[in-house]
């Protein structure tokens, strides 16, 4: 087995195109293919079935993407360490969005102050891009609701978040207390992007549901938790976010009652293989749910 093997065989599950993979590799085609074909016969096992209209990987194919990565990460570490020119402490790549980073801020925060000579790269995911990217090891963990992820994820609980309406200041729901679910019957409301985060709007939707309505949807939408601010405060919508990620400003967060949600946040992680700075991630967050009493109450509506 070729290190060039390895090289060729990832860029093709990346591009599943011979065509581009080959010109990612600068290398002619039939070369590309030959190779992956010798690194199949080395193994004796099928990574790529081929046809005239496209490719796609095998069970043992997408298995072994991720241990390739890893390989090949390993051998581009260990060469830039043999020439003094990377920090040689362990790698943590975590996946992540706003609201998510905000819930899980603190945890890492300790995880800084307890382990700094791990090297933490934040990545802008969403959970379905986080279980895609865990299994084939391009990162190892995730934040978000884990309501639907593959057997091969573990996953864990650390922070029930209570869940809050965003309004402008002078909004009618603006003067309560707390507002109850059935009063965002008749607002527009800024709902999570469905290809980014499918688990929060399932979340937003059954809670609306729960009330008795369905969510009366803004037509538009926007990435991340600030231009959803932008929108808010100019009055085309509200907008449901958790109590750990309200930014600060002239708006207002109402908690929502009647039901009282709390959003689910979890950490991902790779089953089958845990290294030891996943653990210590792990044991912050259990450590930080436990003194700050982040999974207290009723969890009914947190599921």
């Amino acid at each position: 087995m070729e290190l060039r093997q390895l090289r060729y065989f990832v860029t093709l599950a990346e591009e599943l195109h011979f065509g581009r993979a080959a010109a990612r590799e600068h290398i002619v085609q039939s070369a590309l293919s030959h190779q992956v074909q010798r690194l199949e016969r080395t193994l004796g096992v099928v990574l790529v079935v081929r046809s005239t209209r496209h490719i796609e990987l095998t069970e043992a194919g997408t298995r072994f993407l991720a241990e390739a990565r890893q390989i090949l990460s390993r051998v581009e570490r260990a060469t830039a360490v043999a020439l003094g020119a990377a920090n040689t402490g362990p790698v943590l790549r975590i996946g992540v969005l706003d609201e998510g980073y905000e819930a899980v801020r603190p945890v890492l925060h300790q995880f800084f102050a307890r382990h700094p000579d791990v090297e933490v790269h934040l990545v802008h995911a969403g959970v379905p891009e986080q279980c895609r990217s865990l299994l084939d090891g391009r990162l190892d963990v995730g934040i978000g609701r884990a309501s639907a992820v593959p057997p091969e994820i573990t996953t864990e609980l650390f922070r029930l978040d209570p869940l809050g309406v965003l309004v402008a200041d002078g909004h009618r729901l603006a003067g309560r207390a707390a507002v109850p679910v059935s009063l965002l019957a008749d607002e527009p409301l800024l709902m999570p992007d469905e290809r980014q985060a499918p688990e929060s709007l399932r979340f937003l939707t059954e809670l609306c549901r729960s009330a008795g309505f369905f969510p009366n949807r803004f037509r538009g939408s926007v990435q991340g938790l600030r231009a959803g601010a932008d929108l808010v405060a100019r009055g085309c919508c509200s907008m449901v976010v958790p109590e750990s990620a309200v930014p600060a400003g002239e708006l207002r967060w109402r908690p929502l009652v009647q039901p009282t949600p709390r959003y689910p946040w979890s950490l991902l992680w790779r089953a089958h293989e845990v290294p030891d700075e996943v653990r210590m991630l792990v044991a912050t967050a259990r450590s930080l749910s436990r003194r700050e009493s982040w999974r207290a109450g009723d969890v009914g509506l947190a599921s």
